[in-house]
C-alpha cells in the first residue's frame, strides 16, 4: 500500500491545470447506457473511481477505452443487467447504473452500494422515485431487483431532500420513459446540469435545467445518439488548489476552471482576506499575511460545498482567530479532525460543529486518510507542518484526485510517494 511523505513547510508557485470533474464524469459514464452509438468523452480524469465504473460497464458487456484523458464507450451489445457486489461495494456512485439499466431493459439487478465512510447516504429516494414511475422494486440478498417490463412511466416526483445522485439517476431513467417526468426539489449542482445539457443535446427535451424543478420528456424507450462532449472542470479540485495556495501563503494560478461553479468558495476565501484575479478560465490567487477567521455552513449547491469543508478546516488552523465550521449534510464527516490534531491543530467538536482555534503551529506526524477529501486536507496540513508528515491509506486520495502528488511537486512541494 502506498503512502505520502511530505516535508514542510513549503511554498508553492506556478500554475496548475484542473482535471475533468469526477463527480460529473460518473453520471455521464452511466448515461452511455442510453446511447445507440459509441460515445466519446474528453477531459476525463483518470482516477480510480472512473476506472471502477468503466470496469462495471465492461462486466455488463460494454467496451471501453480510456487514454490521454479521453474515453470511448460502446454499450450497444450489453449481455448483462446485473451490477455485481464485487465492484459496487467499492464505490457508492455505481448505483447510477440503476436508472438507465431499468429504463432501457425493463429489468436489472444492482448491488446495494458501498463507498465512503463519511455517513449514511441511503438510496431510498432513488427507489421511491422509480416506484412512482411504475417499477416494482424488491431487495433480496443485498441486491436491488427492479422490474418495469412495459417501460417506466413519466411521473411527478418530489424528493424529500435534495439528492445529487438521486436526481441524476431519475433524470436518466426519465430520458427513456413514456411521457413527462417532473422532479421537484432536484439538485442544482453543475454536475447535474451537465448531465441534463448532454441529454438535451442528444434529443431529450428537458426544461428547468439548473433549477430545483426539472421536467424531462421521455423517448418511449428509444435509445439516443450522444455526440462527443467534454467533461466540465472539477470545482472541488480547483477549490483544493486555491486552499493549497492560501494555506502555504503562495501565489498560484489555476487553469481550466469555471469560476461560476466556485462562487461560494471564492466568496469565503475573499472573506478570509485572500485576493484573486479571475480571467476567462483561470484564477490567480495571491498570498496574504493575515488570514481572517470564518464561519462556514455546508449546504447544497449553490451554497458552500461539503466537499470543501475539510480543506477549509485545515486553512482555518492558520487564521488569526477562531473559526466555526458546521457540517449539515453528512453526520460523520469530521473524521479528519483527530488526524489534524495529531499534527498540532487546536480543534474542538461540538456535535456537527467544529470550532477551530487559529495560529496553530503544526508539526509533522504519521496520520491516516479516512475519506477522499480528508486525504487532501492532510496533504495541505502536511505542506505547512514543520518536519516530515506521512499520510497513510492514500487510496482514498487516488479515488478522486488526478496526479495530486505530481501536480504539487511541479508547484514546489516536497512530496514523495512510497510503499508501506
Amino acid at each position: 500500500m502506498d503512502f505520502l511523505k511530505i516535508t514542510g513547510p513549503t511554498k508553492l508557485s506556478g500554475e496548475v491545470k484542473i482535471s475533468g470533474a469526477k463527480n460529473a464524469a460518473l453520471p455521464l459514464i452511466a448515461m452511455t447506457l442510453l446511447a445507440k452509438n459509441e460515445v466519446e468523452i474528453s477531459n476525463m480524469c483518470e482516477v480510480v473511481d472512473i476506472k471502477t465504473l468503466l470496469k462495471l460497464l465492461e462486466n455488463l458487456g460494454a467496451t471501453t477505452h480510456l487514454e490521454n484523458n479521453k474515453v470511448t464507450i460502446n454499450t450497444l451489445d450489453l449481455t448483462e443487467t446485473k451490477a455485481t457486489y464485487d465492484i459496487v461495494k467499492t464505490m457508492r456512485a455505481s448505483i447510477l447504473v440503476l436508472g438507465p439499466l431499468l429504463a432501457r431493459f425493463g429489468h436489472c439487478e444492482v448491488s446495494l452500494p458501498g463507498g465512503c465512510a463519511i455517513g449514511q447516504r441511503p438510496i431510498d429516494l432513488h427507489l421511491k422515485a422509480l416506484e412512482q414511475m411504475g417499477a416494482k422494486i424488491t431487495i433480496k440478498s443485498g441486491y436491488v431487483l427492479a422490474e418495469a417490463p412495459n417501460g417506466l412511466q413519466g411521473a411527478h416526483i418530489i424528493f424529500d431532500k435534495i439528492t445529487v445522485t438521486g436526481t441524476a439517476n431519475i433524470v436518466m431513467a426519465a430520458a427513456l420513459a413514456h411521457g413527462k417526468t417532473t422532479i421537484i426539489n432536484a439538485a442544482r449542482e453543475p454536475e447535474v446540469v451537465q448531465l441534463c445539457e448532454v441529454l438535451r443535446a442528444s434529443g431529450i427535451p428537458i426544461e428547468g435545467i439548473g433549477t430545483s424543478e426539472i421536467t424531462v420528456y421521455g423517448s418511449d424507450q428509444k435509445l439516443i445518439e450522444i455526440k462527443p462532449f467534454s467533461v466540465i472542470p472539477d470545482r472541488i479540485e480547483a477549490g483544493t488548489y486555491l486552499c493549497a495556495a492560501a494555506i502555504t501563503r503562495s501565489e498560484l494560478t489555476i487553469t481550466n476552471v469555471r469560476d461560476d461553479h466556485l462562487e461560494a468558495v471564492i466568496a469565503k476565501l475573499e472573506e478570509m482576506g485572500l485576493k484573486m484575479k479571475i480571467e476567462d478560465t483561470q484564477i490567480t490567487i495571491y498570498p496574504c499575511e493575515t488570514i481572517k477567521p470564518a464561519n462556514i455552513i455546508t449546504q447544497e449547491y449553490p451554497a458552500f460545498p461539503t466537499d470543501m469543508q475539510a480543506q477549509f478546516l485545515a486553512l482555518a488552523t492558520q487564521a488569526d482567530g477562531v473559526s466555526t465550521i458546521e457540517e449539515r449534510l453528512f453526520e460523520n464527516r469530521f473524521m479528519h479532525v483527530s488526524e489534524l490534531q495529531r499534527l498540532g491543530a487546536d480543534i474542538h467538536l461540538n456535535g456537527n460543529v467544529a470550532i477551530v482555534a487559529g495560529n496553530s503551529k503544526l508539526h509533522g506526524a504519521d496520520v491516516m486518510a479516512t475519506d477522499l477529501r480528508a486525504s487532501s486536507t492532510l496533504v495541505l496540513a502536511g505542506m505547512i507542518a514543520e518536519g516530515e508528515t506521512q499520510i497513510h491509506r492514500i487510496y482514498h486520495l487516488d479515488r478522486g484526485y488526478e496526479k495530486l502528488q505530481e501536480k504539487l511537486v511541479k508547484l514546489g512541494a516536497n512530496i514523495l510517494r512510497e510503499k508501506e
